[in-house]
């Protein structure tokens, strides 16, 4: 039953990436791209997890963890560039 289940969760988040990606590549503005970049990150971060349960090691999780504080700092980062145009002012 396992398998099976994380077989089908990780079926679908590959696909969920797939559309993160493209909306990254085709979003019609700035805003939309952030999201997806956000959506992608987050979604590679659940398929990790997966990945660390499956083969049951813990080192998939101290990169979903080092990945998530990157991911973080990025969207918070893009977010101020979006909003004031600047990073640092």
């Amino acid at each position: 039953m396992l398998p099976t289940a994380l077989s089908l969760a990780t079926t679908m988040l590959i696909v969920a990436l797939l559309l993160s990606a493209w909306r990254l590549l085709r979003g019609p503005g700035l805003p939309d791209r952030i999201l997806a970049l956000d959506t992608l990150y987050i979604n590679s971060l659940a398929l990790l997890i997966l990945i660390g349960i499956r083969f049951d090691s813990a080192v998939y999780f101290e990169v979903a963890m080092v990945i998530s504080m990157l991911g973080f700092v990025g969207t918070v980062v893009l977010s101020k560039y979006l909003s004031r145009g600047d990073i640092v002012r």
